[in-house]
C-alpha cells in the first residue's frame, strides 16, 4: 500500500499535465478540475504518508559493472515533511489560481503547467539518488520557464523566463560536476548509501571533497537564487502571481536548501565542515544582506516580495553552511514556515493587484485597509511572520538560526542581524504605503474585496503562519525540521538584540513612511544603489558585452584570416596557380607542342644515357 501511495503521488500530477496537454488545452474547465484534483489527491496522500515507515522504493535502470542507476523514492522524515509543504502550498495556489486566471484565454495551458511543475518537485523531493535529484531538477527549471513566460506576449515576461532558464543552467553545469565528484569520492549516487562511506573518505580527500561540495552548491547558487546568480529571480515576477507564490516563494527556490540539507541529512555533517561550509555560509549571509538592502528601495510590491525571498533563502543557506549540531535543522525549519507566510503574503499582493485592475506600484495604492479589510489583515499575519514577531512561526526559526549562527560564527550573526533589522523596516513600509493613509491611484480607489474561493487560501495560510512555529505543529508536519527551541526569555542575549532589531526596524519604518506620497529616500545616492539592485544587471551586460565581444573578434580572426585567407584561401589559389600553369602549356599553338615534343625527348635521351 506504502509503495502505490508513494508512485501515485509521484505520477498523478505528471498524467494531469498529459492528459490536459493532449486532450483538454481547448476545454478549459476540464482541464482545471482535473489539476486541481491531482494536487488535491496528492496532499491528501502527503497527509496519510506522515505515519508511514521509512522506506527506500528502487526500480532498476541501468547497469554496468558495479556502476548501477535507479529510479527510486526516499520516504523518511526529511521528504514527509517537505512534501506537505510542496502540496499544501501548491494546492491552495491553485485555488487560488481559479478566480484570478478565470479570465485567461489560456489558462488550460496555465494549469497544465502548474500540473507539470508539481510533478517535478515533487520529483525532487523523493528522489533517492542524486542521478534521479538531478532530472527532476532540470524539469523544475523547464516547467517554471514554461509559468514564467506564460504570458510570452509581453517582451518582459518572455524575457525573464529566458533569462530564468539560462541563469540556471550556469549553475546547474557546476551542480552536475559535483554529482560526479561526489559519485567519485563516496562511490554511490544514492543517498542511503552514503553514510556508510563518507565519514573515512572525507577525511582522506577533504580538499576534494570540499571542491565537490562547492560545485553541488552550485546548484543551490542557481536554483535558490544567491548571489552571484540571483538576478534571475525579481524579473520572474513577471509570471502570474499564483506562480510567484509557489515558486518563487515556498517550493522552486527552497528546492536548493532543501538539496543541501538532503546531502547533509545523507553524508552527515562533516561533509560541510571546513572552507565549503564556510564558503556556503558566507555566501548565504552576503546574499540575505544585499536583497534586504535593495528591498528597502523597491516600488513594486512584487518585487520587495522577491527580494524578501532573496534574503530569507540567504538565511537558511547560510544556516545550513554553518555546520553546526543543529543549524542545518534550523535552516530547514525557516524554510518549512517560510513556506506559509511567503505564499501568503505573495497570494496577498496578487488579491490586492485583482483588485487594483493589475496596479502593482505601491505608491499608487494606499488606503486598501478601508476597503479590504479581510485581505489587509492576512497580509498583516504574513507581515508579521516575516518580521519575526512573537508568537508567529517566523518568530521560531529566525531565532533558531540567530542562535546558530552566534553559537558558530559570531560575524555572521551581526550580519544576521542587520538584516533582521532592515526586514521589519521595509515590511512595515510595504505595509504603510500600501494598505494605510489615502488611496493615491484610480486602482486603489476603485479596489474592492475579491472573491471568496480567493479569500479561502488567505485564511488558510493565515492559520499556518500563526500556528506552524509551534512545537506539536511542527513536530507532526515537519519531524525533520524542528528541534527544541533555545530558551528565549529576557536574560537570552540573542533574543534581547532580535528584540531591539525588531523595534528598531518597524520604528524607523513608520517614522519615514507615515503619511508620505513618495519615498523620502529616493533622492540619497546610496539608496539609489540600493533602488538599481547594486547594478547587478547593468555589470553582467557590460561581462557579457566584452566576453561577447572578444570571442566574436577571436572568432572572425580564426574564421576570416586563418580559416578564409590562409587555409581555404591558400589552398584555392594553389590549386589556381598550378591549373593556370598546365592552362598556358594546353594553350592549341602547333609550334609550342613541337617544342615541348623535342624537349621532352632531349630530357629522355639525357635522363637514360647521360644520367647513369
Amino acid at each position: 500500500m506504502l509503495e502505490l501511495l508513494s508512485w501515485t503521488m509521484l505520477l498523478l500530477p505528471l498524467c494531469s499535465a498529459a492528459v490536459i496537454q493532449l486532450l483538454l488545452r481547448e476545454m478549459a474547465d476540464t482541464a482545471i478540475r482535473i489539476s486541481v484534483g491531482s494536487v488535491a489527491a496528492t496532499f491528501v496522500i502527503a497527509l496519510l504518508l506522515l505515519e508511514s515507515e521509512d522506506r527506500t522504493l528502487t526500480v532498476q535502470w541501468a547497469n554496468a559493472g558495479s556502476f548501477h542507476i535507479e529510479i527510486g523514492l526516499i520516504i523518511d522524515d526529511l521528504s514527509r515533511g517537505m512534501m506537505i509543504v510542496v502540496t499544501g502550498v501548491g494546492l491552495l495556489v491553485h485555488l487560488f489560481s481559479l478566480a484570478y486566471m478565470k479570465e485567461d484565454e489560456a489558462r488550460g495551458r496555465y494549469f497544465a503547467g502548474l500540473s507539470i511543475f508539481m510533478f517535478s518537485m515533487t520529483g525532487i523531493v523523493l528522489a533517492s539518488n542524486f542521478i534521479m535529484m538531478f532530472i527532476f531538477w532540470e524539469l523544475v527549471g523547464f516547467s517554471s520557464y514554461l509559468l514564467i513566460g506564460h504570458w510570452f506576449q509581453k517582451d518582459s515576461a518572455a524575457e525573464a523566463a529566458k533569462k530564468a532558464f539560462l541563469v540556471n543552467r550556469i549553475g546547474d553545469f557546476g551542480f552536475m560536476i559535483g554529482i560526479l565528484m561526489l559519485w567519485g569520492i563516496l562511490g554511490t549516487f544514492a543517498f542511503r548509501e552514503m553514510a556508510g562511506s563518507a565519514t573515512v573518505l572525507v577525511d582522506s580527500n577533504s580538499t576534494l571533497t570540499g571542491i565537490a561540495v562547492l560545485l553541488v552548491f552550485c546548484g543551490a547558487l542557481g536554483k535558490s537564487a544567491q548571489v552571484p546568480l540571483h538576478v534571475w529571480l525579481p524579473d520572474a515576477m513577471e509570471g502570474p502571481t499564483p506562480v510567484s507564490a509557489l515558486i518563487h516563494a515556498a517550493t522552486m527556490v527552497a528546492a536548493g536548501v532543501y538539496m543541501l540539507f538532503r546531502l547533509q541529512f545523507s553524508a552527515g555533517i562533516e561533509i560541510f565542515e571546513g572552507f565549503a561550509g564556510t564558503t556556503i555560509a558566507w555566501v548565504g549571509g552576503i546574499t540575505s544582506l544585499l536583497a534586504a538592502l535593495m528591498a528597502t528601495q523597491q516600488d513594486d510590491i512584487k518585487r520587495v516580495l522577491a527580494y524578501s525571498t532573496l534574503s530569507q533563502l540567504g538565511y537558511m543557506v547560510m544556516a545550513v553552511g554553518l555546520a553546526g549540531d543543529h543549524s542545518g535543522e534550523a535552516g530547514m525549519f525557516h524554510l518549512y514556515t517560510h513556506a506559509w507566510f511567503k505564499a501568503l503574503l505573495f497570494l496577498g499582493s496578487g488579491a490586492v493587484i485583482y483588485a487594483c485592475h493589475h496596479e502593482q506600484n505601491i505608491w499608487k495604492m494606499g488606503g486598501l485597509f478601508q476597503r479590504m479589510r479581510k485581505t489587509t489583515i492576512t497580509f498583516a499575519i504574513g507581515t508579521a511572520a516575516l518580521m519575526a514577531i512573537y508568537p508567529l512561526s517566523g518568530f521560531w526559526s529566525k531565532e533558531q538560526i540567530l542562535e546558530a549562527a552566534h553559537h558558530d560564527q559570531p560575524v555572521l550573526f551581526w550580519l544576521a542581524i542587520i538584516v533582521a533589522t532592515l526586514t521589519p523596516f521595509y515590511m512595515t513600509r510595504l505595509f504603510i504605503v500600501a494598505f494605510l493613509g489615502k488611496s493615491r491611484g484610480h486602482g486603489a480607489q476603485e479596489a474592492k474585496e475579491v472573491p471568496p474561493i480567493m479569500l479561502y487560501p488567505l485564511f488558510a495560510l493565515s492559520c499556518m503562519s500563526v500556528i506552524a512555529g509551534f512545537t506539536p505543529v511542527a513536530e507532526k508536519l515537519s519531524p525533520a525540521f524542528h528541534h527544541p527551541s533555545h530558551s528565549f526569555s529576557p536574560t537570552n542575549p540573542v533574543f534581547l538584540i532580535s528584540l531591539a532589531a525588531l523595534l528598531i526596524g518597524i520604528s524607523s519604518g513608520i517614522l519615514l513612511y507615515r503619511g508620505r506620497d513618495s519615498d523620502p529616500l529616493a533622492g540619497n545616492r546610496l539608496f539609489k544603489v540600493f533602488r538599481n539592485k547594486f547594478y547587478f544587471d547593468e555589470a553582467y551586460l557590460v561581462l557579457v558585452r566584452v566576453f561577447q565581444n572578444a570571442v566574436a573578434v577571436v572568432v572572425h580572426f580564426l574564421d576570416d584570416f586563418v580559416i578564409g585567407n590562409l587555409i581555404v584561401g591558400g589552398l584555392v589559389r594553389s590549386a589556381s596557380g598550378v591549373g593556370n600553369l598546365f592552362r598556358k602549356l594546353q594553350s592549341g599553338n602547333l609550334q609550342g607542342y613541337a617544342f615541348l615534343f623535342g624537349a621532352g625527348i632531349i630530357l629522355i635521351i639525357y635522363l637514360t644515357v647521360f644520367a647513369r
